[in-house]
């Protein structure tokens, strides 16, 4: 089972031809109310890739949270670890311009009342093989699940800790100590690291934990170890259309590759076709591909 901690959030998405600048009013050309979340993303995208996964999270006791409950098990993801707490769900406001790139502010909402894995959340972390991490939710509720994995100095003793440092901030000691695999994009490695070249930021990054992935957009993604291997996936060349929550689709699917056992290299494979997959439609949890198309995407590759 794969374990996702983190945030639900409704996104709420404007397409427009360019993004405005300050001070300027635009007119869009579509507006759509999307369940979304870097947790909840990546949970869905789990899901569909085939994994069996449990959300631990929260939703607000508004008009939002009931439809943030639906979508995660709609996808086929427990929700049972989902908490609804007092006040307004987590929200993003997303602007996605023609082509693809998109801007985002997130209103932390009920994800900023988790402090912590609750007991029941503990028992759902001990059964699982994987735990997903993200950094929209408070940093100590982060370090105290990644500690509950039991993957400490790279040695995983329970489930392995796979954390997307977004947004990239500072990262403590404690939590890099429990993480098995760091997933950043080459702006948040740049950000951790110091290092503008992603195969520099990589090399930084293993000096923090023992497996790494950088993921590049349209030119692939970097992989790397402590053992010293060095791989890179390129990307599938697609028309994109909304890059949102792509990032999160490639996380999802490459927790579900390494839980059922494939190497580096072909769970790298299977993260970039989701990914692509992804791309080609709007949305973040609406665009995140099933398995069937998953892998004969993989196939078309090989």
């Amino acid at each position: 089972m794969i374990s996702v901690f983190g945030s639900a959030n409704m996104d709420l998405v404007a397409y427009v031809a360019q993004a405005p600048k300050p001070g300027e009013t635009i007119t869009g050309r579509a507006f759509r109310s999307i369940p979304g979340g870097k947790g909840a993303n990546q949970a869905i995208a789990a899901a569909r890739a085939g994994g069996r996964v449990a959300f631990l999270g929260a939703v607000g006791d508004d008009a939002f949270g009931p439809g943030l409950r639906a979508a995660l098990a709609g996808a086929g993801v427990d929700t049972s670890g989902v908490r609804t707490v007092p006040g307004p769900s987590g929200v993003a406001h997303i602007v996605v311009q023609d082509g693809g790139d998109n801007s985002i502010i997130v209103v932390p909402g009920a994800n900023g009342a988790l402090t912590g894995p609750s007991a029941e959340d503990a028992e759902t972390i001990g059964r699982s093989r994987a735990l997903l991490l993200q950094l929209e939710l408070p940093m100590e509720a982060v370090v105290d699940a990644a500690c509950l994995a039991g993957a400490v100095t790279g040695a995983a003793t329970g489930a392995e800790v796979i954390l997307t440092p977004a947004p990239a901030v500072p990262l403590p000691a404690e939590l890099l100590a429990a993480v098995g695999v760091i997933v950043p994009n080459e702006h948040e490695a740049a950000v951790l690291t110091g290092r503008d070249d992603p195969c520099d930021a990589l090399e930084a990054l293993l000096e923090l934990v023992p497996e790494a992935v950088v993921t590049l957009g349209a030119r692939g993604a970097l992989y790397g170890s402590r053992d010293g291997v060095r791989l890179h996936e390129p990307a599938v060349p697609v028309r994109a259309v909304d890059t949102t929550a792509a990032g999160d689709t490639f996380a999802g699917a490459l927790a579900v590759a390494r839980t059922e056992g494939l190497g580096p290299e072909r769970a790298l494979r299977f993260a970039s076709a989701a990914a692509a997959l992804s791309v080609r439609r709007e949305g973040a949890s609406t665009s995140m591909p099933h398995r069937p198309d998953i892998d004969r995407l993989v196939r078309d590759r090989t």
